[in-house]
């Protein structure tokens, strides 16, 4: 079987989209085949009303110049829409039946009345703690021999079940917290980390920025679809289904199925960049191993609750970028997004956007009701923290069976396991958020180690230098809307 092209891509989410526009970018000739009839996996922007709703990521945190790089690449940077600078410094987090502002620095712990003064003197032993733990320890089992109870229920418990709908007891450390388990396997102490990797990098460190796109998020995956789609040396098939793969030679023959009939191609590379069990069934049949290993993966539900306001409906100033709720409080929001505070034109005028999400591997079993139930459990809930004093005048609601993956239980060796089964199936890669972090920030990173590998074998500059390096016919355009 002929080869039809150099690298297939199997779904175009933003793992799948970025890794492809990488490489067709560097001269790679690239396929990339995509389930639905558009491009973006769950990244999405719904416009109603006036109001501007996401339905997965509502931004991305970067501190990476690399990614900076690619999205500079991309012609995203005139796009761009920073937060808001009072959404910036204060975060809330629910206690005691009240929002509390959490610190955002180290020096202002002392005086945050988010802890104890019994919970600030044991943070403040972090230093003096004997390093320890193990790869498979919980983020529950490592912030509390590192930072003491307080800090891991009022403040890492909500964060981890808030911002990846996981279970810190459940949560593996290393893969969920790896910034700072390596700071404590490196210098033996998190705090002291900070301060050594501060004194550092001062003078060479990338501001921490937080940003969304004009039109919301899906301006991310619209760009590089379209992008990708006139380049010379790429193509999207969008409602491609892949049905099998299997080895030929050096190469890799891939099957897929569409509203057109049925379809094959030969590819030196594939990259696999679906969801875990849309993994599993392929990788099962040429291994096992592989394949029963990506099936192991969990995954948790979680319920977006959109209510659009009044402004003279909500008491609260909505000065933040909102609230996360620690499990002791015992509710099915997790957390909840100002939205209209942090980005402009997310709501009309005089009108506020709140975002709640809800379920999670907290409470899995929200995923099952009813629209209403799930709008009446987020106004009981997030009304007397708010003041909310009138009804919502605007409602959209969206539900993912499979939100995001759960790094729960040894997953640190899960993942181990899945790079040594790679490295036997020569040209098959993995990329997708089951695998070094959910965050838009890690996908953008990891899909360029991956499309470096590749790169690398096809014999390819991961970055040419001017457009003429570029094939014939492509178009990469830059800074514009």
């Amino acid at each position: 079987m002929a080869v039809d092209t150099d690298v297939l891509v199997v779904g175009g989410g933003i793992s799948g989209l970025s890794t492809a526009w990488m490489l067709a970018r560097a001269g790679a000739h690239t396929t990339l085949w995509e389930r639905e009839s558009v491009a973006g996996g769950l990244i999405r922007t719904d416009s109603a009303n006036g109001y501007r709703m996401e339905r997965a990521a509502s931004m991305v945190m970067n501190f990476r110049p690399d990614v900076d790089q690619f999205l500079s690449e991309a012609g995203l940077d005139n796009l761009k829409i920073r937060r808001d600078a009072l959404a910036e410094e204060n975060r809330y987090v629910l206690q005691r039946n009240q929002l509390i502002t959490v610190p955002g620095k180290l020096g202002s712990v002392p005086l945050s009345k988010v802890w104890s003064l019994r919970g600030k003197l044991r943070m403040a032993l972090e230093p003096f703690i004997r390093k320890g733990g193990h790869d498979g320890e919980t983020v529950s089992e490592f912030i509390r021999r590192r930072l003491g109870d307080e800090l891991l229920e009022t403040a890492m418990e909500p964060f981890v079940a808030g911002n990846l709908a996981s279970d810190p007891d459940r949560a593996n450390a290393c893969a969920v917290l790896p910034r700072l388990t390596a700071l404590e396997k490196r210098y033996g102490s998190i705090v002291k980390g900070v301060i050594v990797n501060k004194l550092h990098n001062r003078r060479t460190a990338m501001v921490s920025d937080s940003f969304s796109f004009k039109q919301g998020m899906s301006t991310l995956v619209k760009r590089l679809s379209s992008t990708l789609a006139m380049a010379g040396n790429a193509r999207i098939d969008h409602q491609f289904t892949v049905t099998g793969i299997e080895r030929q030679g050096d190469n890799w023959a891939v099957y897929a199925r569409s509203p057109k009939g049925s379809h094959s191609i030969c590819a030196r590379h594939v990259v696999l960049s679906t969801p875990a069990p849309a993994a599993a069934e392929l990788a099962n049949v040429i291994d096992p191993v592989l394949g029963d290993l990506l099936a192991g993966i969990d995954y948790a539900p979680l319920t977006l609750v959109h209510l659009g306001f009044d402004r003279s409906s909500v008491s609260h100033p909505l000065d933040g970028t909102g609230f996360l709720t620690p499990r002791g409080a015992g509710l099915s929001v997790t957390g909840n997004l100002w939205m209209s505070s942090l980005f402009p034109d997310r709501s009309p005028a005089d009108k506020v956007l709140l975002t709640s999400y809800q379920g999670g591997a907290r409470l899995p079993e929200a995923a099952s009701w009813g629209d209403q139930r799930s709008v009446d459990a987020v106004l009981a809930q997030i009304g007397p923290l708010l003041k909310i004093k009138d009804a919502p005048e605007h409602v959209h609601i969206h539900r993912h069976p499979q939100a995001l993956p759960l790094y729960h239980g040894n997953y640190y060796n899960r993942c181990t396991a899945i790079e040594q089964r790679l490295q036997q199936l020569t040209g098959l890669h993995l990329q997708a958020n089951y695998l070094g972090g959910v965050s838009i920030r890690d996908r953008l990173a990891t899909s360029r180690l991956t499309a470096d590998q590749i790169i690398a074998d096809l014999g390819l500059s991961a970055h040419p230098g001017s457009d003429a390096n570029l094939p014939a016919g492509k178009v990469w355009a830059t800074n514009q809307p």
